[in-house]
């Protein structure tokens, strides 16, 4: 008999990031680990979180990073709409590694990620217009029909049912990794189930290897 997995046994999830945030950066080295382990497909897609705490009264430190953290987003979105959606993940990655391991400044690790990718530098100027966030914010929306305005990034889907998370560090690794992904989806998949949670005693662990 044989075991090869034929397209209907594969699953078909979406991960919706803001490139800001490192829970979401976390969650998505964890995404890419169960990619190696689980028969799973992934499209990358945008969420804001300046789009989800718009009009909210924050701290005013976290308001200036919202204020910033509409450039990024930006960015992806334009540069899906001029490269495809193949463009998404690897732009993802690149802005990513740059914020959250380098430590750059939101349009430094913009310019630095394009330019790896060979991507047009005047994309960057995406950053700073608001051409590109009737797109963003339905991008946002669809996120957020799933699973509501009360969570925030990363929100996976799977197969018709999605969830906030898993907020982890460090990110699971190998046949860890597949066991973590079959026991979110699992409680996603029961009738009523809606949280799981505990107080955060570390910070994001990143990788510098991925």
């Amino acid at each position: 008999m044989s075991t090869s997995t034929t397209a209907s046994d594969r699953a078909s999830a979406e991960f919706w990031f803001d490139p800001l945030c490192p829970w979401a950066w976390m969650t998505s080295r964890w995404m890419g680990e169960v990619q190696k382990v689980r028969d799973v497909d992934v499209t990358w897609s945008v969420m804001s979180l300046s789009v989800l705490n718009q009009d909210r009264d924050l701290s005013e430190d976290y308001d200036a990073l919202m204020d910033r953290g509409w450039g990024p987003v930006r960015v992806v979105i334009a540069a899906r709409r001029d490269h495809g959606d193949e463009i998404v993940k690897p732009l993802y990655d690149e802005i990513g590694a740059r914020i959250h391991h380098e430590k750059m400044e939101f349009g430094d690790a913009v310019a630095g990620a394009l330019a790896a990718l060979d991507l047009p530098a005047d994309l960057a100027d995406a950053a700073r217009t608001t051409e590109y966030d009737e797109e963003l914010r339905a991008s946002h929306q669809r996120a957020i029909n799933l699973v509501g305005d009360d969570v925030g990034t990363p929100v996976v889907a799977v197969d018709g049912v999605a969830f906030f998370g898993p907020v982890v560090t460090p990110a699971p690794k190998g046949e860890a990794a597949g066991l973590l992904w079959d026991g979110c989806v699992l409680v996603a998949r029961t009738p009523g189930f809606y949280e799981l949670k505990r107080s955060r005693t570390e910070g994001p662990i990143f990788d510098t290897e991925d």
